[in-house]
């Protein structure tokens, strides 16, 4: 309510001029705001357009936002202004978001031009205001094509309400039919040109306006509407279940060849198990439908065909009996910020060759793949969430195509992208993470490039590929899952390169069952079994990779796989670097395979690998160990700075070395015992701390030509000082020497004695020589009964190893 203004009081002469001059006065002037703003509130909008011209106290009070806020509620029962933004786009504001001073004014001026549509609105008052008011909709559409050759088919509000050069852009737009609140059901509606229908009412409006048909499609764009919209309202389409007439090509909203209407704030519903909610179909079919909601329809929501494009933003897509979305036949959509959810079925299908741009989409808890891509399909993907479907997220099959990038795909109940049947997509830049299952999966024979990808914390294998798969798998980070990295099985293939896989409950890589992936320039490392896992005929190349920090083998090799292991760089392994076993083959040449914590190889158990120019050193146990009938062919290698023997050999075992060099160790250079033999030819053992060559009793090797030279020969050395050999080896080394027993202290064939123990120590005792084979002396470690009179103070220990410790063999779950 305005203020009352407050004037001085003029007197006038009393003639009728000077009456009448004073009566204008009065009600200009004199007359109370609050009164004058009474009598205003009894007039029409046109008339007080015209009284806002007479002064400028009235334009002041006739722009009250009271006024105008219940003259627009009157004819269009909105509760908040709606603006005509643009052409087809309408939206409401609430009149704090509006900058204008009379946002309820502006609307109703943008919206005056239109026509009503009020079911039985005879009796309604348009005394005053130019309102053309309709029973039917088509009936308002007949007068809007009746009049469509005039220059206006409604009147406009006039004087200070249309002081603006534009009509809220409206200039392109069509004429503009208001649906107010009712159900309007029967009416066979085909647009064809660019009218605007716009539901009208309280509350929620598009709940309160419905249009509805139970046979044909309820509402049809065709050829020349190129700007047309329809905007808050619910369409239904509702066949009968008993009916005859086939409604299979009849949807409830249908948008055909050429022609580009808006469809804005729309619930969207069909019954029909045939056929979609929404079909747009044909070339130059080009739509924009925004902030619409199609759900619970008891087939395909939306349904993009034939060459059709189209934007589609921000609507709700869900709860629908089929897919959410179908795209096919070189149909192309834009698809933006979309949320597509609880569908009983796919969430987004392209197939037959569709295509589409989908970004931005929240795409969840859908029965099966949040999205799948069949049949030469190609979408573009970008930035979508896919996650919590009770299959899978990503499922490309049948020669499937299309880019996945830069999406969160997460939480699925299977595969977070499987690929399959000939399939070959791009998947870039994804998180894919928190799968019940897999990350990705590949079989069928498929392909695919996955790059740069972060794919972590999956029950499952990061990466599996099966059944002569061949895709390109690189610049990808693999960790943290709760199984495996990458699984390679049943004849799967593979360029997996430059690769980052750490940190896996079970093995990094495992291949297995006749596989040949190529594995170039990866860092596998810091996990908590294997680094690289071949097993039962795993075959392949694993070339130039770095392979450190397992808590067991940086590689193993097992069962008949025979990979080629080539120029890798394997250390940090706490049981070892690499371990052949089981008949295990395999190439290895010029690799680097150091600090290990156990042997930087073992071969074992009938393995029988070759061995090439690798090198071997710093191992805090030995170089190679070949133990339990192990073979192999061992060349050029250069086996040095290791811990325990640069080569044991033991337990019939019977490899073939050649031309290696084993030199600088801090045991012997090479140590053969336990009924194993082996084949020694022109290899140069030298500067090894305890000897070159050790063999235990009954061993006889093949040696020929070999140069064995300044080894420092610490056990010779110190048996001829009289020392115990517990001084140079302690309870960690096993140097090759004479083993004695002493019946007098009872001790068994586990306990070893050596000779200067045995003069000094057990000096008369009935001693018997066993063998002349690698121990540590049992005397000097203080764990017989007798002190030792040649050692210092005596270290806890418990029996003497034979051997070294033995490998742990991973137990790697298998999953088909």
């Amino acid at each position: 309510m305005l203020p009352a203004r407050k004037r001085p009081r003029k007197s006038c002469p009393p003639s009728y001029e000077s009456c009448t001059n004073t009566a204008a006065h009065y009600l200009q002037y004199e007359l109370p705001d609050e009164v004058v703003l009474t009598i205003f509130s009894y007039l029409l909008e046109l008339d007080l357009c015209r009284v806002s011209q007479v002064c400028k106290r009235f334009n002041v009070i006739s722009n009250d936002t009271e006024l105008w806020k219940r003259l627009y509620q009157n004819v269009y029962e909105y509760d908040l202004p709606l603006f005509s933004l643009s052409a087809c786009k309408f939206e409401f504001l609430s009149p704090e978001e509006c900058e204008m001073a009379n946002p309820w004014k502006e609307a109703f001026r943008q919206l005056y031009r239109g026509i009503h549509v009020r079911p039985n609105h005879q009796g309604i008052s348009m005394r005053g205001r130019n309102l053309i008011f309709f029973n039917t909709v088509q009936s308002a559409l007949d007068y809007v094509d009746e009049r469509s050759g005039t220059n206006s088919t409604t009147g406009s509000v006039t004087g200070s309400c249309s002081n603006h050069s534009t009509d809220g852009g409206n200039a392109q737009q069509g004429a503009l039919i208001f649906l107010h609140a009712g159900t309007y059901r029967g009416e066979f509606l085909v647009i064809d040109s660019d009218i605007s229908l716009i539901g009208a009412g309280p509350g929620n409006v598009a709940e309160s306006v419905v249009l509805e048909r139970e046979s044909e499609s309820t509402v049809m764009f065709v050829e020349g509407a190129k700007n047309a919209y329809a905007g808050y309202m619910t369409l239904k389409f509702s066949p009968e279940a008993t009916s005859t007439v086939p409604h299979h090509k009849h949807y409830c909203l249908e948008v055909g060849e050429n022609c580009s209407p808006t469809i804005d704030h729309c619930v969207i519903r069909s019954t029909s198990v045939v056929g979609a909610a929404v079909c747009v179909s044909g070339v130059g079919a080009n739509p924009t439908i925004r902030h619409c909601d199609i759900s619970d329809c008891e087939n395909v929501g939306l349904y993009v065909t034939d060459y059709a494009q189209g934007t589609y933003e921000d609507n709700e897509i869900s709860r629908n009996a089929l897919a959410g979305i179908w795209v096919k036949n070189y149909a192309n959509p834009i698809m933006r910020r979309n949320h597509i959810h609880h569908g009983r079925d796919v969430g987004i299908f392209t197939f037959d060759n569709g295509l589409g741009y989908f970004e931005g989409n929240d795409i969840h808890n859908n029965r099966i793949a949040g999205f799948e891509v069949k049949a030469g399909a190609n979408p573009t993907v970008v930035h979508c969430e896919i996650h919590h479907g009770q299959t899978g997220g990503i499922y490309v099959h049948e020669n499937g195509l299309g880019q996945f990038i830069d999406n969160k795909i997460h939480s699925n109940n299977f595969a977070g992208v499987w690929i399959t049947s000939n399939s070959n997509p791009t998947i870039r830049r994804n998180e894919i993470y928190n799968g019940h299952q897999g990350g990705v999966y590949i079989f069928g024979e498929g392909r695919g490039l996955i790059e740069h990808n972060n794919i972590y914390g999956n029950a499952l294998a990061g990466i599996q590929i099966r059944t002569n798969s061949d895709p390109i798998v690189r610049h990808n980070k693999i960790h943290h899952g709760q199984h495996g990295g990458i699984y390679v099985h049943e004849k799967g293939q593979g360029l997996i390169e430059e690769n980052e896989v750490y940190a896996n409950t079970l093995a990094g890589v495992w291949i297995t069952t006749g596989s040949t992936p190529v594995l170039r320039r990866n860092r596998i490392h810091s996990g908590k079994q294997v680094g690289v896992y071949f097993y039962d005929n795993g075959h392949g190349k694993l070339e130039d990779n770095d392979i450190f920090n397992h808590l067991y083998s940086g590689v193993q090799i097992r069962t008949g796989s025979n990979p080629v292991i080539r120029g890798n760089k394997i250390w940090g392994g706490q049981n070892g670097g690499v371990l052949v076993y089981n008949g295990g083959l395999g190439l290895l040449e010029q690799n680097e395979i150091f600090d290990n914590a156990m042997a930087g190889v073992w071969i074992k158990t009938d393995s029988n690998p070759t061995l090439k120019r690798n090198k071997i050193f710093d191992g805090r146990d030995g170089g190679i160990c070949i133990f339990n009938g192990g073979k192999g062919i061992l060349e050029e290698n250069d086996i040095f700075r290791n811990a325990q023997a640069g080569v044991l050999i033991s337990t019939q075992s019977h490899p073939i070395l050649r031309r290696n060099r084993i030199f600088d160790g801090l045991a012997a250079g090479v140590e053969i015992t336990n009924n194993a033999t082996a084949t020694l030819e022109y290899n140069q053992i030298f500067n090894n701390r305890f000897g070159g060559l050790c063999l235990a009793s009954g061993v006889q090797p093949i040696v020929r030509g070999n140069k064995i030279f300044n080894n420092q020969d610490a056990v010779e050395k110190a048996v001829s000082n009289g020392q115990c050999l517990y001084k140079i080896s302690s309870y960690t080394s096993f140097p090759m020497h004479d083993f004695y027993r002493c019946q007098t202290c009872n001790t068994t064939d586990r306990n070893a004695i050596c000779v200067n123990c045995i003069k000094t120590c057990h000096a008369g005792h009935d001693v018997e020589f066993i063998r002349h084979d690698r121990f540590f002396c049992d005397c000097g470690a203080g764990t017989l009964t007798n002190q030792c009179q040649l050692q210092g103070e005596p270290t806890q220990d418990t029996d003497t190893l034979y051997d070294s410790a033995a490998p742990m063999e991973s137990h790697t779950l298998m999953v088909n």
